[in-house]
């Protein structure tokens, strides 16, 4: 036997829609983003950078493997190239230079030279 009920069943159990206002338009800004792509260096150097490393890595060996490779490297001051000639016939970057200092004067135990 079915039983009969006084109440009507909710919508969400019988399926039921019941017809609304739509709900009104919003609108929001879009942010774009930046392109954050470094454009490297293609034409002659103007001047040696000191290469950005992380404790524990070798620069000398960084810059070795960004050679063979043709892999990007990152200077202190930001600049990104490809290393591509010996970078002791170029003047060193003043920018990365001022860098080095500041992080020797906090960091005991770094060389005088950044090559040394």
């Amino acid at each position: 036997m079915i039983e009969r009920r006084d109440r009507p069943l909710p919508s969400w159990l019988t399926g039921a829609v019941h017809a609304s206002a739509p709900a009104p338009l919003t609108t929001r800004t879009v942010e774009t983003i930046p392109d954050t792509d470094h454009v490297l260096e293609t034409a002659e150097p103007a001047s040696a950078h000191i290469v950005k490393t992380e404790p524990g890595e070798s620069a000398a060996a960084k810059v070795l493997e960004a050679r063979i490779y043709g892999t990007a490297l990152e200077a202190l001051c930001g600049h990104v190239w490809v290393p591509s000639r010996d970078p002791k016939q170029l003047p060193l970057c003043e920018q990365c230079k001022s860098i080095y200092d500041m992080y020797k004067a906090f960091n005991d135990g770094l060389n005088d030279q950044p090559n040394e």
